[in-house]
């Protein structure tokens, strides 16, 4: 008996059919990415150290994949409107972030609401680098005051409470909160300026407008070496490769066990195919390893890493807990 071409469509054979058919579109489609243009979401002003690691990565993902990486600034509370912006995207892989300790560390701890969830609306891609920061001050002002190092700074701050001010890149920053775990741990007072990214703050800080500045160690590099800004200590545990005879804010300032630096690495909306993810972190992998890439950053005091994305998953639990006790010690909070 024959069967109707309306029954046929009902067998199993006609049903595997058609399924595979989709399946295949599907990865088709899936494959084909890029087709168009990627923006790589910066949640600060240009000039800053996550602009700077931004703007490496980008052209280098560009000859990868054959499409433009663009960089993208959205400055504004903290890195929170450009990291919003992202978890509210299409997870399809045409919208990154270059994320950092602040958005996916402190902030969660800092601001009594987020916009955003730094775990649940984020797929972790890669962690570009980390970046211990550094205690940098206005050059013709610590000559006028008598500082030329940490303890220095700290007994002029103790003799004119409030009078010296310190800037940062936005609040909830590894840059503000390192200035409010110095505040915290020396016992002195200093009015804070939040920027909208360390481009603007740092142009301040030469220019005399404030005092003192715990920024990222890229970011202030080019200042440090040619003598705008005077270099105190690193924040980190240890002395940084690009600057070895820079001693750590516990040597120079005696403040046992401080410890604030930086870290940046790109994330996409959550539910972004796990292919993209994966292909976007090798390719940056690959870059990240060049000797070409690695020796520039290495120069600049970031470490390069490039690590997976369940590795960097990782790293954010853990920054997320770390912070949030160091945001209760020092008692910082923004609305």
């Amino acid at each position: 008996m024959r069967l109707s071409f309306k029954k046929a469509l009902l067998t199993p054979a006609s049903i595997a059919l058609v399924a595979s058919f989709f399946i295949a579109a599907g990865a088709s489609a899936q494959s084909a990415w890029p087709n168009k243009p990627v923006r790589i979401v910066v949640p600060f002003a240009p000039g800053g150290t996550t602009d700077i690691l931004a703007r490496a990565v980008a052209p280098e993902l560009s000859k990868a994949f054959g499409q433009q990486f663009i960089v993208d600034n959205r400055a504004g509370a903290g890195g929170n409107l450009g990291a919003d912006m992202v978890a509210k995207s299409a997870p399809d892989g045409y919208t990154l972030l270059m994320g950092t300790v602040g958005t996916h560390g402190i902030n969660k701890a800092l601001y009594d609401k987020l916009p955003f969830d730094p775990v649940k609306d984020f797929a972790p891609i890669t962690l570009v680098a980390d970046v211990p920061n550094v205690m940098v001050v206005n050059v013709e002002k610590a000559q006028k005051m008598g500082i030329r190092s940490v303890a220095d700074f700290i007994r002029v701050a103790k003799a004119n409470p409030g009078k010296l001010n310190m800037a940062s890149s936005g609040n909830g920053t590894s840059i503000h909160l390192s200035g409010e775990l110095f505040k915290s741990m020396s016992g002195i007072y200093m009015v804070h300026f939040p920027y909208r990214g360390s481009g603007p703050a740092l142009l301040d800080l030469m220019g005399g407008s404030t005092d003192v500045m715990f920024d990222n160690l890229p970011s202030s590099m080019p200042q440090i070496k040619a003598g705008k800004l005077k270099a105190l200590a690193v924040t980190s545990a240890k002395r940084s490769a690009a600057l070895p005879d820079l001693p750590t804010i516990e040597e120079a300032g005696g403040l046992k066990g401080f410890d604030a630096s930086s870290w940046f690495g790109l994330l996409a909306p959550a539910g972004t195919p796990a292919d993209i993810v994966n292909r976007i972190q090798q390719e940056v992998a690959k870059s990240l390893s060049t000797p070409v890439i690695k020796e520039k950053m290495l120069a600049q005091g970031a470490i390069p890493s490039g690590n997976t994305p369940q590795e960097f998953a990782s790293k954010i639990d853990s920054e997320l807990k770390k912070w949030a006790l160091v945001v209760k010690a020092s008692g910082a909070k923004v609305d």
